[in-house]
C-alpha cells in the first residue's frame, strides 16, 4: 500500500475523499449506536481499514496522510518491519500472561534496557497506558517523601484515571481537581505575561509562583512536568525552564517528575525531549510510542520512589510478552536506526516550510515545535492574539477533506497539532505543508460553512 501511494502527485490533489464516504458513514453510524460518546473525540468522518507507513486508508478507499500517527503512536509508521517480526515471533510463544505474578523474558530484558537509559539508582515500573504511569507516580511520590501536596501546570494532560487525571490542567479535567494539586501557569512565550521571551531564554518570573508553592506548608511531594507541553497547545518552553525547576525541586527536596509520554522516545529529535535542557529527572513517564501500537507504558524512576510500597500498583496485563517484544523492537529502531535523526531533520523541513506558507495568513498567529511535534496556533488576528477555535476545526476538518489527518488541541482548542511518524519523508512533508496551506487558506476565505462540522465536536 505505501508503494502504491508514494508515486502520488506532491500537491493536495489526488488526495483525501475521492471515492465518497458510504462505508465509512454506515460504520460511524452503527459506532454511534453501541459505543458510548465518552469514548470518542471525532473530528472529522473517518474509519481506519488499511495503513502503511504514514499513509491510511479510510473504508470507502480514500487515502490520507497521517499526521497524527495515530495519536503519536504509530512513531516508526504503520506495518513497521522489525516491530511486525517482534510481534509475530513473540506469537510462536505465550504472547499473554500476567506479569504481575508470572516473570518472563521480555519484561525482564525491556526493564534493564529502559533501567540502562536513566542514570543512578533508578527501577522500572510497567502499566498498559500513560494515564497508569502519571496516577502510580502521583500516588507513589506522595507515599515516598510522606507529604501530599503536588505542584503541576495549568494546560498539562497527565492522563484520564483518578489520580492522573487530578494533577492535569484541561478543562475536561476540573471534576477530577483536588485541592491537594497546585495547577501554575505552565511558560509559554507567546502568550507570555511577564514581558519578552524567547526560546533561548529568559527571566523565568513565571516560575516564581512555583518557588512560591514548594515553599509553602505543607511542602509538595513533586513537581509534575511536560518538557513540551503537547495537548495543552504543542507549547515550547525556553530552554532554562527545565534546569530552574530541576534546581527548585533540589532546593525544597521535591522530586520533578517529567511526563514523556506523547513527546518522548525519539519525536523531539532526541530520545527523551528532556534532554534538549540538559537536566536528568527523579522519574520519567513513557507510554504511546513505547510498544510499537500495542498498549504499554513505563517509569523509570529513583529506587527510593518506585520501591516505596509493595505489590499496591500493578495491573493484570503490564509488561505482557508481547508488547514488551514489540517495545524491544521499537528501541532498536530508534537507537540503531535514523527515525530520531529524521524527526529532527523533516521537523526542521515542516516547520519552516509551514511558516514560509503561512507568512501572509492573517489567522495563523504562530508555528512552533521541536522535531515532528508541532503547533500551528490559530488567532482572530495577530495582533490581539485571541484564540480562534473554530477556525481550527474547520482547518483540521478540510485537510482531512483535502488528504491528511490531524487534530486540534490547547486550552482554548485552537492549536492544529502536528505529530506525524518520525519515518515521514521530504516528499511527504511538501504534500504536509501544501495541504495545511490550502485547508488554512480556505477556512480564511471562508470556503467551510459550520454546518459540514455538525456531528464531529472533537474535543
Amino acid at each position: 500500500m505505501r508503494a502504491r501511494l508514494s508515486s502520488r502527485s506532491r500537491t493536495a490533489s489526488g488526495l483525501g475523499v475521492q471515492a465518497g464516504l458510504d462505508r465509512t458513514h454506515r460504520l460511524l453510524t452503527l459506532e454511534g449506536r453501541h459505543l458510548a460518546d465518552l469514548m470518542k473525540i471525532r473530528f472529522y468522518p473517518f474509519a481506519l481499514r488499511r495503513a502503511a507507513g504514514c499513509w491510511v486508508e479510510d473504508e470507502d478507499g480514500n487515502t490520507f496522510l497521517d499526521l497524527c500517527a495515530g495519536a503519536a503512536t504509530m512513531s516508526l509508521g504503520y506495518g513497521d518491519k522489525r516491530v511486525a517480526e517482534a510481534i509475530r515471533s513473540a506469537m510462536k510463544g505465550p504472547w499473554s500472561t500476567t506479569s504481575a505474578v508470572f516473570a518472563h523474558e521480555a519484561e525482564a530484558m525491556l526493564a534493564a534496557r529502559l533501567n540502562a537509559l536513566l542514570p543512578g539508582d533508578t527501577k522500572v515500573w510497567f502499566g498498559t497506558s500513560g494515564s497508569e504511569a502519571l496516577d502510580m507516580l502521583a500516588r507513589y511520590t506522595r507515599a515516598a517523601s510522606g507529604r501530599n501536596r503536588l505542584v503541576a501546570f495549568t494546560g498539562a494532560d497527565h492522563g484520564q484515571t483518578t489520580d492522573s487525571a487530578m494533577i492535569s490542567g484541561l478543562a475536561f479535567h476540573r471534576d477530577a481537581a483536588s485541592d491537594q494539586v497546585t495547577l501554575l501557569p505552565y511558560p509559554n512565550p507567546y502568550r507570555c505575561e511577564q514581558g519578552p521571551c524567547d526560546l533561548s531564554g529568559c527571566s523565568l518570573r513565571c516560575l516564581d509562583a512555583v518557588e512560591r508553592a514548594l515553599a509553602s506548608q505543607p511542602r509538595p511531594a513533586a513537581v509534575f512536568v511536560e518538557p513540551i507541553q503537547s495537548n495543552g497547545g504543542d507549547v515550547v518552553p525556553p530552554r532554562n525552564v527545565l534546569p530552574r525547576l530541576r534546581a527548585l525541586c533540589d532546593a525544597a527536596d521535591a522530586w520533578l517528575v517529567v511526563d514523556e509520554v506523547k513527546v518522548g522516545l525519539g519525536r523531539t529529535g532526541a530520545l527523551f525531549a528532556f534532554q534538549r535542557s540538559g537536566i536528568v529527572p527523579d522519574a520519567v513517564a513513557l507510554g504511546k510510542a513505547l510498544g510499537g501500537g500495542l498498549p504499554l507504558s513505563a517509569v523509570i524512576g529513583r529506587s527510593e520512589i518506585l520501591d516505596a510500597s509493595f505489590g499496591s500498583c500493578v495491573s493484570t496485563l503490564a509488561g505482557a510478552p508481547m508488547p514488551c517484544a514489540a517495545a524491544l523492537a521499537t528501541l532498536d529502531a530508534l537507537e540503531n536506526g535514523s527515525a530520531i535523526q529524521n524527526a529532527a531533520i523533516r521537523g526542521r523541513e515542516l516547520a519552516h516550510g509551514l511558516r514560509e506558507a503561512l507568512a501572509e495568513s492573517s489567522i495563523v498567529g504562530d508555528v512552533r515545535g521541536e522535531g515532528l511535534l508541532l503547533g500551528i496556533e490559530l488567532v482572530e488576528d495577530r495582533e490581539r492574539r485571541q484564540p480562534a477555535r473554530a477556525a481550527a476545526a474547520k482547518v483540521v476538518f478540510r485537510s482531512h477533506e483535502l488528504g491528511a489527518l490531524t487534530i486540534y488541541t490547547g486550552l482554548d482548542g485552537n492549536v492544529v497539532e502536528l505529530t506525524p511518524p518520525l519515518v515521514i519523508s521530504a516528499d511527504e512533508v511538501g504534500i504536509a505543508v501544501n495541504i495545511l496551506a490550502a485547508a488554512i487558506a480556505d477556512v480564511e476565505k471562508g470556503a467551510v460553512s459550520d454546518d459540514r462540522l455538525a456531528g464531529y465536536p472533537g474535543w
